[in-house]
């Protein structure tokens, strides 16, 4: 009798093991000649050479399944173990599919911006995406950077947001740095949660493989093997945003969103992410993409105030 160790080191092990362990139960029914003890992200099993083989194979499978997407029912243990074709419940494949959420919702570019937004992640290092609120530049964004984690494409994943009050003077909040910034920062907490199961998103936070920071702690970083974020980057002076920029290392990418019609600035400064977005214009790997009132994906309301509000700003003669 022989004992190997296998180490579950992509999935979520709630997920892979199931509610009240249903899944190793299950499991331990399907292979009764093995004695199989799992903790933690650990299984230790004891069985003969040629079986524990058979056996390491199928729950690599079951582990590829579990990441890509998100769940591992009970038909897709008994599919992957018996072989045979999947059932209705399985997850198909849709058009322009981006990544797996929680419970395996399927998250797809679901617009020709947003679209174009995956296109040129996949040609250029860096990416300016601005548009009206809800069109999906951020999540979309946060969607992408999941995906090359997972793939193994780069190592972590770096999210950021300038530290600005949208018209409201909060004063001074209460708690340590973290509890201080996270309510800057809670939009992209958000976008992971739908993306990433709790307790391997409080993994790689914790291990710092997904970092959320303000602008300010970004000085003096070279940001390589990742994924780089900036959200409501119209809320940068110019400076700010130029020092965001040249963190840029190498096998990185960086993404910078925002939406130049609500900007919190004092109106004596200029919004760097303008003025970066001029200058830059036509440099080899930068791409920029303009998403508008037709890709807004929240409740329909949200596109009829931004219309309303459009209307409003067109009829103001300019200074």
């Amino acid at each position: 009798m022989l004992e190997r160790i296998i180490i579950l080191d992509g999935a979520d092990t709630a997920t892979f093991f199931g509610i009240n362990n249903s899944n190793i139960q299950l499991i331990k029914s399907l292979y009764p000649k093995l004695k199989i003890i799992a903790r933690g992200n650990t299984m230790k099993v004891i069985g003969d050479e040629l079986e524990l083989a058979v056996f390491e194979e199928k729950i690599k499978e079951m582990e590829t399944y579990c990441m890509e997407y998100n769940l591992l029912p009970e038909n897709a243990v008994l599919k992957i173990v018996k072989g045979g074709q999947p059932d209705s419940n399985f997850p198909v494949k849709q058009d322009h599919l981006i990544i797996y959420g929680m419970n395996g919702k399927p998250i797809v570019a679901r617009t020709e911006n947003q679209r174009k937004l995956v296109r040129e992640f996949d040609k250029n290092d860096m990416l300016f995406a601005i548009g009206p609120a809800g069109s999906g530049k951020t999540y979309t964004a946060i969607a992408l950077a999941v995906r090359a984690l997972k793939n193994k494409e780069v190592k972590k994943i770096i999210l950021s947001r300038p530290a600005v009050e949208a018209g409201e003077k909060l004063g001074f909040l209460p708690g340590d740095m973290k509890e201080k910034i996270d309510p800057y920062l809670q939009p992209l907490y958000d976008a992971l949660e739908d993306m990433i199961p709790v307790a391997k998103l409080k993994e790689y936070l914790e291990n710092k493989v997904i970092q959320i920071a303000p602008l300010a702690f970004m000085r003096g970083r070279t940001l390589s093997d990742a994924v780089i974020i900036l959200d409501e980057a119209q809320n940068t002076n110019i400076q700010q945003i130029k020092m965001f920029l040249t963190r840029l290392g190498m096998n990185a990418k960086m993404i910078i969103t925002g939406d130049i019609t609500q900007i919190d600035l004092p109106s004596s400064q200029q919004s760097g992410l303008i003025h970066a977005m001029k200058i830059l214009k036509n440099i080899s790997g930068i791409a920029q993409i303009e998403l508008g009132k037709n890709d807004i994906v929240r409740n329909k309301l949200v596109q009829r105030i931004v219309e309303a509000y459009e209307c409003v700003n067109a009829s103001i003669p300019a200074n």
